[in-house]
């Protein structure tokens, strides 16, 4: 994909011209993407979940960036009421999204709780090997989100939406 497509001053315009719809939108996402991520995980504490490996301090700034990316993707796919065009289901970025969300869910879970971790690993390796990759995986999470995010928002402009009347 060209650069020009993916340009960070055309995403920044995009945000700039969003409509409080599309706000609330953001905001609804961010705070779903926090409970669907950060309760199961147990870095949000829960009766329902708990963790056997205390929660890291990186766990909590990798969850609120999770929820503000992912709130901004999602946000990207509501139609606002008047627009002509069908909402872009799967433009650039729309797989991104979803691997980032996955691979933040992964990197802050427990890493003895995760039951394919165990299988393949076993609990001593699950704390010898997996648990140091967490951190990594969590940044591989937020660069593939901040890129669905930019890419999204850079071409918003392709499918604009009408004037306000």
């Amino acid at each position: 994909m060209p650069s020009s497509s993916r340009s960070p001053r055309r995403a920044g315009a995009a945000l700039a011209s969003w409509r409080p719809a599309q706000w609330s939108a953001a905001g609804a996402g961010a705070v779903l993407t926090a409970v669907v991520v950060g309760v199961p995980t147990a870095v949000v504490p829960s009766p329902f979940f708990g963790r056997t490996v205390p929660v890291q301090w990186w766990n909590y700034p990798v969850l609120a960036a999770t929820a503000a990316l992912a709130g901004v993707v999602l946000a990207t796919f509501v139609r606002l009421p008047g627009a002509a065009d069908a909402p872009r289901a799967d433009g650039p970025g729309s797989r991104l999204g979803p691997l980032g969300g996955l691979l933040s869910f992964l990197a802050m879970g427990c890493p003895v709780c995760n039951k394919v971790v165990l299988l393949l690993l076993g609990s001593s390796g699950a704390l010898t090997y997996w648990a140091p990759l967490q951190p990594v995986v969590a940044v591989a999470s937020l660069v593939l989100l901040a890129e669905a995010a930019l890419r999204r928002l850079s071409t918003a402009e392709a499918c604009p939406l009408p004037a306000r009347a």
